[in-house]
């Protein structure tokens, strides 16, 4: 994942396609676990109509993020919620 710093990530990300309801991001760095958190969070979102991720050439590609919300949805704000929401839920976990 991206460096950590102050008790946060940073994760690179260049917006590839984001017209009408559709939104496609690369994510810089990052790997199926982070890009399965992100999908299967957005998937059960009630305004999300489809999302999925690409992980093309291992060694060539980084991967990407698709988005399709429904009409009238914002994909970018849709996609910041379910990133505060996993925070949120990360940040309560308790280690010993």
């Amino acid at each position: 994942m991206g460096s950590q710093v102050a008790g946060t990530i940073d994760m690179a990300i260049k917006v590839l396609l984001n017209e009408g309801n559709e939104l496609r991001i690369r994510l810089i760095g990052e790997n199926h676990t982070a890009l399965q958190l992100f999908r299967a969070q957005l998937n059960d979102n009630k305004d999300v109509e489809y999302s999925n991720y690409f992980t093309g050439h291992p060694g060539l590609d980084e991967p990407e993020l698709y988005l399709r919300v429904k009409k009238g949805k914002n994909a970018i704000k849709i996609l910041k919620s379910i990133s505060t929401d996993l925070v949120s839920e990360f940040s309560s976990i308790k280690l010993s």
